[in-house]
């Protein structure tokens, strides 16, 4: 089978959706060597997650011709088709919410993910033309797609919802995340980088773009109240980073703040793996593959008790109100005071996410295509 997918965000983002497309590439081209996969991107960006990707024989790059270089929204978004015909594709798959323009007219079956429609529940996030355009992608590619992934129950009820999709073209398929995340990291590795960073011996973690949904201030609130209490945080932003930033400096927070960026994903898992627990005060999520990342990493997770994130979280995740910083307070001081109930969050939350294991993943997504 010669499967083709929307690679942009492989090669341009090192976040939630860039590394959604690298994990559903890797798995594919390890599980499923006899396919040809093509990943279709606007520039073959240098980015050092993308090359291990690279090596696998089975999987092929393509950018546009010269000319479409200079249309480069227009190849995404009709002219790609030609070059889909071209390398006689035989299913394609939109990772991230899109599908080209005509796919369907010329008989090309294919998939498109959809993350989440957080532009319809919390449009406030969004300027007007940003939701105008990511709502005309959303319909038109569930419209033409021969069927839509959804990343968990919680976006295909929202797609059913406020899509008025048929449920039975939805399947749900869950992500994996990289295996870094779940084997140890060395003493001499991880001290490596409790030097470089200048790491403090006990932290709550943050990881995530530093955006206002995903509620960055409420643990900034918490930590407020916790004498001595250290927060690393993984992760960038703009405007709501800046509101966060000015909380820091008017609570005198700094030296108990530190930020980091553009880490190696081998440096991220040792970050976890150092962490006394992962805390993600979400207002919504999609999915939420920092939680899977910190189970695997065996530290307890707390999460707020919305969305997909009880799905990620399982059983022995703490969830509290993610707009009542005292609530997430208690939930920290009793996982630091309980020794047997953090152990038990450990144990247990790594059971969880083993089922969340990539050849399981990689199995349904081969069943999906083999049945279109």
């Amino acid at each position: 089978m010669r499967i083709g997918f929307d690679a942009k965000r492989a090669f341009f983002n090192n976040t939630g959706l860039g590394n959604y497309s690298r994990d559903t590439i890797r798995i594919l081209s390890k599980h499923y060597p006899n396919n040809d996969y093509f990943l279709y991107t606007p520039e073959l960006k240098e980015n050092h997650r993308v090359n291990r990707l690279l090596k696998y024989k089975n999987i092929n790059t393509r950018t546009p011709s010269f000319f479409n270089k200079c249309l480069l929204p227009i190849w995404r978004n009709r002219r790609i088709i030609n070059d889909l015909i071209r390398d006689r594709i035989d299913i394609y798959h939109g990772l991230s919410h899109e599908l080209p323009v005509g796919i369907k007219k010329n008989k090309i079956k294919s998939v498109v993910t959809i993350h989440d429609l957080i532009f319809i529940r919390y449009p406030d996030l969004f300027t007007k033309i940003d939701r105008i355009i990511y709502k005309n992608k959303v319909v038109n590619s569930c419209r033409d797609s021969n069927m839509i992934i959804a990343a968990s129950n919680q976006t295909k009820k929202d797609i059913v919802h406020f899509l008025k999709i048929n449920p039975d073209k939805i399947k749900v398929i869950y992500q994996s995340c990289n295996p870094v995340f779940q084997s140890e990291i060395s003493h001499k590795f991880r001290n490596s980088i409790i030097s470089k960073y200048s790491l403090p011996n006990q932290f709550l973690l943050f990881v995530g773009t530093i955006e206002k949904r995903k509620n960055l201030l409420t643990i900034l609130k918490a930590i407020k109240l916790m004498k001595n209490q250290k927060l690393v945080i993984i992760g960038d932003g703009g405007n709501y980073k800046q509101e966060c930033l000015r909380f820091i400096s008017k609570n005198s927070l700094a030296n108990r703040v530190i930020f980091l960026k553009n880490l190696e994903i081998k440096e991220i898992a040792a970050v976890y793996q150092l962490a006394d627990m992962l805390v993600y005060p979400s207002l919504f999520e999609g999915f939420g593959i920092p939680i899977l990342e910190a189970l695997f990493s065996k530290i307890p997770v707390i999460t707020s008790k919305n969305s997909s994130l009880i799905e990620v979280g399982g059983k022995n995740t703490k969830y509290i109100n993610p707009l009542e910083h005292i609530e997430l307070i208690d939930a920290i001081s009793e996982i630091q005071k309980d020794d047997l109930l953090r152990k038990k969050m450990i144990t247990n939350g790594m059971q969880h996410a083993k089922e969340f294991n990539e050849y399981e993943v990689a199995k349904n997504l081969m069943t999906l295509y083999d049945g279109l």
